[in-house]
């Protein structure tokens, strides 16, 4: 799936702006989907409205500037049907963590724990932040359901980080122990 069908999705449920879409794609509830960046939410909204698959409207405000509000076409909502008929591409998974922890050889233990510590903290977040999603939209079932997977996965990488911490600490300072040695 694309930008522009992450755009629809979040129109399928009701009009936004590109505001509200952004922070959704980037950093709220829909951030887990697709990769969107600041520079891909926009123009994907401008290609969909040139497709007739969304249209927009200006609302004025007081003392702000004007906002811009999309809203899903018929059109729009039958492309996003069809795409969802497509065949999935593979997950991607990124993790600035793994690269950490790849080469925490590289650096002293403390410093490998301190991080790990850190890691922990932002999954222990990442786990407030499902459970909230959880009691708010528990009643909307597909909802709940891709919720819980996102919490369990979360829970998985946890319980493998606390269950093997020692180990990747242990890690920690070997290079140096061998660059001494060779020395």
């Amino acid at each position: 799936m694309n930008v522009k069908t992450l755009c629809l999705s979040i129109l399928y449920e009701g009009e936004a702006t590109g505001y509200e879409i952004r922070r959704l794609s980037v950093e709220g509830e829909c951030s887990y989907f697709v990769e969107a960046s600041f520079g891909s939410i926009y123009p994907a909204l401008a290609k969909l409205e040139l497709e007739q698959l969304v249209t927009s409207r200006v609302e004025q405000q007081d003392g702000k500037p004007a906002k811009k509000v999309y809203a899903i076409t018929d059109a729009g909502r039958a492309a996003f049907i069809d795409a969802l008929h497509e065949p999935l591409s593979e997950e991607v998974f990124r993790s600035p963590f793994l690269l950490f922890a790849r080469f925490a050889h590289l650096l002293p233990a403390e410093i490998v724990r301190a991080r790990v510590e850190e890691h922990l903290s932002r999954i222990g977040d990442g786990k407030q932040h499902m459970v909230s999603a959880l009691e708010k939209h528990g009643a909307h079932a597909p909802d709940a359901w891709v919720i819980r997977y996102g919490l369990a996965t979360i829970e998985a990488a946890e319980k493998h980080l606390k269950s093997h911490m020692s180990e990747l600490i242990a890690m920690a300072g070997s290079a140096a122990v061998t660059k001494d040695a060779a020395e």
